[in-house]
């Protein structure tokens, strides 16, 4: 018997336009892509929700992993977000959560997941949040939201990714989960979600960084390139995806949302909205200037990121006096 929270296929379904317009990040981070489309498909717009990556700092060790908030999504859409604890073996916990029209979110392995095929699929075993939506446990079919799009895995896939062939090792913890209720009670419409995204932006702008995250990255970074230049191109990937990725592709949504507030009517925040988008294309030369050093074994300069740290500091001024203010 086939649960389902909606009907999609993959071969139909249409993602997010964030996830079919060119970007200078394609990818964000496995959270916040897979919210992205879940809202979508709910017919909610997600970019009304994304005030909160102004607020990414650097955390001493990496960049912060940036998320949609709980709080920020029952606020706007009515959408209450529970941690599911694991008592049960994990495809009879999602099973009965679909089935009740909640989908859950859970860490699976890459490796069997065949939307990573050519990266990640039958080749490395790499976790990544997945919203399941639609499960049928006699046909071993689990259909799934992952990245940009939407995508179903049957039979061996099924049995692996939910770890049901032979005995339970116990060493092998369950995965982090966690179900989304909606309360239908709750109004959603474009004037209201307006009006809330605006509210949860100024809140947001009193809890961006007390001091400039470039000025705290800069001294870590030049002591980092001492010892990256001497490794791997996985360790490279590992690093940019916790470092110049994070902040890039957040600050590449947060100039997506000042051109959201624009075509709903706040207006006069262009300045902020470019300052980002400078941000995030310069996290991604930075990044590409970052893998010829470390191929070529040679110094990188930091110039750009004493830069970067300008345009935060022009970017989140102009936000604090038109928002704030107003």
């Amino acid at each position: 018997m086939t649960k389902q929270v909606f009907p999609l296929s993959p071969d139909s379904y249409q993602r997010h336009v964030i996830h079919t317009r060119e970007r200078h990040w394609a990818e964000t981070n496995c959270y916040v892509d897979v919210w992205i489309e879940l809202l979508h498909a709910w017919g909610f717009d997600p970019v009304a929700a994304l005030p909160f990556t102004l607020t990414i700092d650097f955390e001493g060790d990496q960049w912060t992993f940036f998320k949609f908030p709980h709080t920020d999504l029952r606020s706007l859409y009515g959408l209450d977000v529970q941690e599911l604890a694991i008592w049960q073996p994990l495809a009879e916990h999602v099973d009965e959560q679909v089935g009740l029209g909640r989908p859950v979110l859970v860490e699976l392995d890459s490796y069997y997941l065949p939307d990573t095929e050519g990266t990640a699929y039958r080749r490395a075993h790499v976790k990544s949040t997945v919203a399941a939506i639609e499960i049928d446990m006699a046909q071993q079919r689990l259909g799934y939201f992952h990245g940009q799009g939407y995508y179903e895995l049957y039979g061996e896939d099924f049995v692996n990714v939910f770890r049901l062939a032979g005995p339970v090792d116990p060493a092998m913890l369950p995965p982090y989960a966690e179900f989304v209720k909606r309360r239908h009670s709750r109004t959603v419409d474009v004037g209201s979600v307006t009006k809330t995204s605006v509210e949860l932006l100024k809140k947001q702008l009193e809890l961006i960084p007390e001091v400039n995250p470039f000025e705290k990255f800069k001294p870590r970074f030049a002591a980092d390139l001492e010892w990256l230049t001497n490794e791997s191109l996985d360790v490279f990937h590992q690093y940019s995806f916790a470092t110049l990725r994070q902040f890039g592709a957040s600050y590449e949504m947060a100039a997506l949302y000042m051109d959201w507030l624009g075509a709903h009517d706040v207006a006069g925040l262009e300045i902020a909205r470019d300052a980002f988008m400078q941000l995030s294309n310069g996290a991604k030369t930075l990044q590409f200037q970052l893998a010829r050093a470390m191929a070529r074994k040679k110094p990188l300069s930091l110039t750009p990121v004493d830069d970067m740290a300008e345009t935060w500091q022009t970017a989140m001024t102009h936000l604090q006096s038109r928002v704030l203010a107003s």
